[in-house]
């Protein structure tokens, strides 16, 4: 327990700075860290590995999601109305992303998580740029958005950043406003979410000490210490490191990782 919370601290030291750095969850860094964690301290059977690593990230970005939430709002960029569209979507999504997950078998889970990581790093190493306006705004549109989001982002362990913002973007929203609203949106994920995969996971009987259904708390308290100390030095860093760069470098470790979630 005290190896994995003290890896857990490096681990949400680095995703809070990426997070900080690129504007993401760090939930594409934290799942296959967690699953490589698991597997090294045996934690928990191989079954469960991947859907405790997808559950604990999501936890995690509950407290990430309050801090980036609050400093938006103060900055006045969040689109309040937009929100309360893609919410009722989302929570339905994330509750039914997870109910998906637990029914999955564990290699189509570690799959499709694989695939988005290499889609992900793919769109970064590419620097591809949004395509503003494409789309009306249609109130109707937003809530079946939001399931998507929501859907997705349960079963990938992440805060829909890479999912919310194009949409967004598309939809004539400002990339500032886009950005912030997406980390509102962040919040109703990982809560509907966190408490889908805890209801869930208590009800099976094979659960590793330190768990709250499928939440290992050791790393979910070791990740939630550090990140929330360095977003705001990745915030800052932004603004003095080359952007495009960085990405590419991001891109290659993204890339990284999946090469070794699909060898391990």
């Amino acid at each position: 327990m005290l190896e994995i919370m003290g890896a857990s601290l490096i681990l949400g030291a680095l995703s809070g700075l990426l997070a900080g750095l690129f504007g993401i969850g760090g939930g594409l860094v934290i799942v296959p860290v967690l699953v490589s964690l698991f597997s090294i301290q045996h934690t928990m059977i191989p079954e469960q590995q991947m859907i405790f690593a997808i559950a604990t990230s999501l936890a995690t970005i509950i407290f990430t999601a309050i801090s980036s939430v609050l400093a938006h709002h103060r900055q006045g960029n969040i689109l309040w109305v937009k929100v309360v569209r893609l919410t009722p979507g989302i929570i339905f999504g994330a509750i039914l992303g997870a109910i998906i997950a637990d029914k999955i078998n564990s290699d189509n889970l570690r799959f499709i998580f694989i695939s988005y990581l290499i889609y992900v790093s793919l769109q970064m190493a590419l620097s591809k740029k949004y395509h503003f306006g494409l789309i009306k705004n249609i109130k109707s549109l937003d809530y079946v958005a939001g399931m998507g989001i929501g859907l997705l982002s349960s079963i990938l362990g992440i805060g829909g950043g890479t999912l919310t913002v194009p949409f967004l973007v598309t939809c004539q929203v400002p990339m500032k406003n886009a950005v912030a609203i997406s980390s509102a949106s962040g919040l109703p994920i990982a809560f509907a979410a966190t408490i889908s995969y805890i209801i869930l996971g208590l009800q099976q009987p094979q659960l590793p000490e330190w768990s709250l259904g499928y939440i290992y708390l050791p790393a979910f308290l070791g990740i939630i210490l550090s990140s929330v100390l360095t977003a705001p030095i990745g915030a800052k860093l932004a603004n003095k490191l080359p952007a495009i760069k960085l990405k590419r470098y991001f891109s290659i470790m993204l890339f990284i990782m999946a090469a070794k979630m699909i060898f391990t």
